[in-house]
Formats: C-alpha cells, sequence, structure tokens
C-alpha cells in the first residue's frame, strides 16, 4: 500500500476543502487499486491506454499531465444509480483517540482533532465526489437528535457542492432517531441504488440496526461503515479513569488494568454480533478505524465491492 495521500492532521488543516477531497480521490483513482469491475455504482473500472475511435472527451487529462500518456477509464455503465449518504450524526460520533491526541496536545499548528464525525464527513464527500465522477446521482441523509438534514439524490460537480456544504455544517446532537419518526425520508432512500450508512453503530441493538432492516430491500444495495478508533480497540489507558457516555453525560470511574480483559471480550463479542446481524439483512459490513488512512478504508471498501459482484 502506498503512503497515504491525506492523512487526518493534513486534512483538518486544509482550508480549501473541495480541493482536498478533490485531490484524495483523485489520487486514489490513479493509484493501483481501482476495481476491475465494469458497471455503475461506484464500481471503477480500470484505464486502458487511448485507442484510435475513442471518444476525447474520456480521456483522463489529469492523469495525462502526470503521466505524458493518454488514457481513458472503461465504464461500460448499466444504468444510472442513486447513491444515499447517511452519516450517523450523534454526538456518540464525537468519539476520539484520545492517546493520539494527547501526542499532539503542545502542537499549536493543530486545528482541530479528528473525531469519528470529522472522518465521516471526509468519506462521504470523497464518495459523493467519486459518485458524481462517473455520472450518478448522490444524495445525504444526516440523523441526529435534531430534525433530520437531507439533500436530494441529484447528478453533477455542482449538487456535489451543495453536498460538499451541508456535511461541514453538520454538528452532532443527541441520539440517533427511532426510524418510525424518519419513515419520509427513508422511503425516498430505499429507492433504487446504493446506501451507504456511516456510523459508529453504538445503538446497534435497535435504533441503526432497525434502520439498516427498513433499508434493506430487494431493489437497493446497503453497505455498512462501521467507525472504531485505536483506544477503542486496543484500550490503552492505565490506572484510574474516567470514562463519559456522550449523548447521556453519565461518568463512570475505572481501574483499567481490572476491565481491559473483560471490555476488550466484550467488544469482540458486540463486534461479531453487529457483523452477523447485517449478514443476515444482506448488508455489506466495512470495518474503518479512524486513527488510519481514509484512502485505505476506500480501498477496502472498494475490493469488498468488486469480490461482491464477482460472487
Amino acid at each position: 500500500m502506498q503512503q497515504p495521500y491525506f492523512d487526518a492532521k493534513t486534512l483538518l488543516r486544509v482550508k480549501d476543502l473541495p480541493l482536498a477531497i478533490k485531490t484524495l480521490a483523485q489520487g486514489f483513482l490513479h493509484g493501483t487499486h481501482a476495481s476491475q469491475k465494469r458497471g455503475g455504482g461506484i464500481e471503477f473500472s480500470q484505464f486502458r491506454a487511448y485507442e484510435p475511435g475513442d471518444q476525447p472527451s474520456k480521456i483522463d487529462w489529469k492523469l495525462f499531465a502526470r503521466s505524458d500518456k493518454y488514457f481513458v477509464r472503461e465504464a461500460e455503465r448499466e444504468s444510472d444509480i442513486n447513491v444515499w449518504l447517511v452519516l450517523d450524526c450523534s454526538e456518540s460520533m464525537l468519539q476520539q483517540s484520545l492517546s493520539e491526541s494527547a501526542k499532539h496536545q503542545h502542537d499549536s499548528s493543530t486545528i482541530g482533532q479528528w473525531h469519528k464525525l470529522d472522518y465521516g464527513r471526509y468519506l462521504a464527500a470523497t464518495i459523493a465526489y467519486l459518485v458524481q465522477r462517473q455520472g450518478d446521482a448522490v444524495g445525504l441523509l444526516a440523523l441526529s437528535g435534531n430534525r433530520p438534514q437531507q439533500v436530494p439524490a441529484l447528478s453533477g460537480e455542482r449538487h456535489w457542492q451543495k453536498i460538499l456544504l451541508a456535511l461541514t455544517q453538520l454538528k452532532a446532537s443527541g441520539r440517533f432517531p427511532d426510524p418510525k419518526t424518519i419513515l419520509a425520508q427513508l422511503n425516498a432512500v430505499r429507492k433504487n441504488g446504493l446506501v451507504i450508512v456511516i456510523s459508529d453503530f453504538h445503538q446497534a441493538s435497535n435504533e441503526l440496526l432497525a434502520l439498516t432492516a427498513k433499508l434493506s430491500h430487494h431493489h437497493t444495495d446497503v453497505v455498512a461503515f462501521h467507525l472504531d478508533s485505536n483506544d477503542e480497540i486496543n484500550f490503552p489507558y492505565q490506572g484510574v479513569v474516567k470514562f463519559q457516555d456522550l449523548e447521556t453525560g453519565e461518568q463512570l470511574d475505572v481501574t483499567a488494568k481490572q476491565v481491559k480483559t473483560d471490555y476488550l471480550e466484550n467488544k469482540k463479542r458486540a463486534d461479531n454480533n453487529l457483523k452477523t446481524q447485517l449478514a443476515a439483512q444482506n448488508i455489506q459490513y466495512v470495518h474503518a478505524n479512524i486513527d488510519q488512512a481514509l484512502d485505505q478504508t476506500l480501498v477496502d471498501f472498494l475490493n469488498l465491492r468488486s469480490q461482491r459482484h464477482r460472487q
């Protein structure tokens, strides 16, 4: 795997967010990990050398600038689809790896901290850019304790800019809503296409799995991005630690050494249970560690989709 195009710290510093997303997406597409699948629905095909008779409009001019050779992207479209991005904006998405941020607590150049909502918005913006690059329509549904925010599924770069603006304005609040309260929005999302759910799945036993169950449909392909962090995976804490539920404010003091083993076992059990329940709903599961390079998550995503379509 090549070096990441943008790490979390760099992304948070970039003032021109559209430029950052385009550079990340285009750098990823020009790498060696493109899917070999031809067709719609974020199934990017490989580049091939330009041949006489190819339309000049299909030449990738940015790749030409880098390689001094003409390439076209193969994309034998099966049909245009709607791609919906469903982003969890509940307060638990403010979780971040404190052990990582502590390393930079004296670094005045660090702008903000990278938490799950930051990661989710960059992931959603990049996928949205990839979708509009291949001509499909993309929409956004942001869910939290407040009123749902919805951007309709349309195509084109100008529409992508609207989604990008909506993503930058999102704020985490409250708990994830009961799916019964957002049926109107879900009916629009379920129309023929691909739905991408981005969440920490902390409400896996109720609201979120109820949501994915309603989205799973024979006309709809659903992918679940499970956002995780190094601290949650490794439990690096020592001594007496105070934990706080970001949604309820409830606090708990524990001795790290005494609870670490049980915590890791319970987390493994919960993660396996989540995968099992999503599989039962015929939903593709993608694990995403917010403390790892974002482009690796994109690679994993497209590889899994490619494998699924070959089955």
